[in-house]
């Protein structure tokens, strides 16, 4: 396995067990706690660039606002990505939120030929079409569009593909966009302080796990922004269903959530893709 691959299964691992580390925070509000992953996880951030001496990238940026605004562009879609997860994990939708990283794979696969040029096979083609097979099927058997998922897959996948082809490195690039994430984030923390609510007056339990979110936040980032620079967005969208298939154990048999027989065939379908996707790409390597 080379460092790419190492780096991108070492976050994925992470991600996939998120949820028993997000439990543990049940009395804390979804959006406060995307707040503290911001907060925590720019003070992390400072202490590593200030033992590594590495600032003097920021002092250029003035000269570049393009790039501000592809990195503004990026934190937004990943705070979204943050929300929707956390939101899913609090509000027992585990399986659900696993369902958006079952579909990630294939969501880079095709952001990959859209915008980078990366040529589908047959094969991948019939993968892509079977995962969404699997959405329809969910979102037919109504009320609601299985939304989560959905907009998991999406904004992870947009998130890739905008760190892949940044101009920062990945510590710089992280740091850049927890730094921008960060002024409405400490303004409403401080705001819920004063006003005598939020995570800092809870006990000093909860607030440990508030402060590490930090380093569980920013660790796995620069695993995969790191990662995501050296391996193809097809290899870094098989290596993606590690996470999901953690979470989904998590949410069925440590959890207790449940996956009638009519979700499992929507389910089922996204799992077919994905095999069919390593089939192939494990015959192409064979063929080349």
């Amino acid at each position: 396995m080379n460092r790419g691959m190492l780096q991108a299964a070492l976050a994925y691992i992470a991600w996939g067990l998120f949820p028993l580390y997000f439990r543990e925070l049940e009395s804390v509000g979804a959006f406060e706690i995307v707040l503290h992953r911001v907060a925590w996880s720019v003070v992390f951030l400072a202490l590593i660039l200030l033992w590594l001496r590495r600032w003097q990238w920021i002092a250029a940026l003035r000269l570049q606002p393009m790039v501000l605004a592809m990195f503004a562009l990026s934190a937004f879609v990943l705070s979204i990505n943050w929300l929707t997860y956390v939101w899913a994990v609090s509000n027992g939708h585990v399986v659900d939120a696993s369902l958006g990283y079952f579909i990630n794979p294939l969501v880079s696969v095709a952001l990959g030929y859209f915008f980078l040029g990366e040529r589908l096979r047959r094969g991948q083609w019939v993968a892509v079409a079977l995962a969404a097979a699997g959405v329809l099927w969910l979102t037919a058997l109504g009320p609601n569009v299985p939304w989560v998922g959905v907009v998991i897959a999406v904004s992870f996948g947009l998130y890739g593909l905008m760190r892949k082809t940044a101009a920062l490195g990945a510590l710089e690039g992280l740091t850049l966009e927890t730094l921008l994430l960060a002024p409405p984030a400490l303004a409403l923390l401080a705001w819920w302080t004063w006003q005598g609510s939020g995570g800092l007056a809870h006990d000093g339990t909860t607030l440990a796990w508030l402060i590490g979110l930090g380093p569980m936040t920013s660790v796995p980032l620069l695993l995969f922004a790191a990662g995501a620079r050296r391996i193809s967005l097809a290899t870094l969208g098989v290596l993606q269903y590690v996470s999901p298939t953690i979470q989904l154990a998590l949410g069925l048999w440590v959890f207790g959530e449940p996956l009638s027989g009519d979700r499992l065939i929507g389910f089922s379908l996204t799992w077919i893709a994905l095999a069919v996707f390593s089939v192939e790409g494990w015959l192409n390597a064979r063929r080349r």
